[in-house]
Formats: structure tokens, sequence, C-alpha cells
């Protein structure tokens, strides 16, 4: 039987979190998001996938990327 195809992630490699926002500084998600992201619905992860540019875009006007 083949292997299930690898989980989509935003994931770059770049693991801190913003302290204020509670973000992470590579990808935008939280840390609960993150820890959950296995476990969650491919529709649980294309909703946290679409919040992400505001975020990312929140994390770099703020300087913090």
């Amino acid at each position: 039987m083949p292997a299930p195809p690898p989980i989509k992630s935003p994931c770059i490699q770049v693991c801190a979190v913003d302290g204020r926002s509670g973000h992470c500084l590579g990808c935008g998600r939280t840390l609960g998001e993150i820890a959950q992201w296995a476990r969650f619905t491919d529709l649980q992860r294309e909703e946290v996938m679409q919040m992400l540019p505001e975020r990312i875009a929140a994390l770099e006007a703020a300087g913090k990327r």
C-alpha cells in the first residue's frame, strides 16, 4: 500500500514565537496550531493557512520579521 501524501504545512524551519502576538515568526501559526497540525482535518489546516498572510504581514509591519 502506498504511503499517504505528506501533510501540507507552512513551516519554513524558522521556529521562534513572537511573545506579543503568539505567532511563529517563520510560518505565522500559534503554538497550539503547530502542536495540533497533524491532528487537524484538511479543512482546519486550510482555514489556518488562509489567516497566515495577514499574520505574517502584521509581524513584518511590527518589524519582527
